[in-house]
């Protein structure tokens, strides 16, 4: 995946935005105002992604493109390198694992905010 591909495809989930908080070089994703993907821009592109804890562990193990997240809660946050060595189809679901576990976090009255978007 490449950088358009990665930002329509995180902008097609329900309540997304995007934003420039941390400067031109961080592209940031969240719904309901809490982050769920950070892309780095400058240089090599990357996107830090949450997770599960032990899943992070894992996934760190199983893919050497898969690191703890630069400048993040490393027990929470990955860094993956888009190299090419991690399939689209599962980096899409890393997507998808983020934006999930921020949602489920949401509080009542906000995933009902999100529902009638």
């Amino acid at each position: 995946m490449n950088i358009e591909e990665i930002r329509k495809y995180c902008l097609e989930k329900k309540g997304v935005t995007e934003g420039f908080p941390f400067g031109e070089t961080a592209l940031v994703f969240k719904v309901a105002g809490k982050i769920f993907c950070l892309t780095n821009l400058d240089g090599d592109l990357s996107v830090n992604l949450k997770n599960d804890p032990e899943k992070n562990i894992e996934l760190r193990e199983r893919y050497p493109a898969v690191k703890p997240g630069y400048h993040m809660n490393k027990q929470h946050w990955n860094t993956v390198e888009i190299d090419g060595t991690i399939p689209d189809n599962r980096l899409k679901q890393l997507i998808d694992d983020s934006y999930e576990l921020i949602v489920k976090s949401l509080s009542r009255k906000q995933k009902e905010e999100l529902k009638q978007l």
